[in-house]
């Protein structure tokens, strides 16, 4: 898995599309927490499947992980709140049915 970097907006704004890196084939990790967003483009002619792994239980009952479906040519953004924080690793699990013409990254907004 790649570890994606975070960047933070600025209060002035950024331009976001040109930050976008190739999803990883095995999966990427990114920073959770309040204000932070993964923003996932699907230049493919399908659908992708993006996958955040959720490692919280409720009464000894795991909790599903959030799967989002990313139509062809569309451009979603997917809160990481603390909920997919992996308490191993600190970070957030994601993974993709495919990455072909798929690009990702991990923002945060200043609070």
């Amino acid at each position: 898995m790649a570890a994606l970097a975070t960047t933070v907006v600025p209060l002035t704004g950024v331009r976001f599309d040109d930050k976008l890196v190739a999803a990883a084939g095995g999966g990427d990790t990114a920073q959770t927490g309040a204000g932070i967003f993964l923003a996932v483009k699907n230049a493919d002619s399908g659908s992708h499947t993006v996958t955040i792994a959720t490692p919280e239980t409720v009464d000894g009952l795991a909790v599903a992980d959030r799967t989002m479906a990313v139509a062809a040519g569309q451009t979603f953004v997917i809160p990481l709140t603390d909920r997919y924080r992996n308490p191993s690793t600190g970070r957030a699990a994601i993974t993709y049915d495919g990455v072909t013409s798929v690009t990702v990254g991990v923002f945060r907004v200043p609070a």
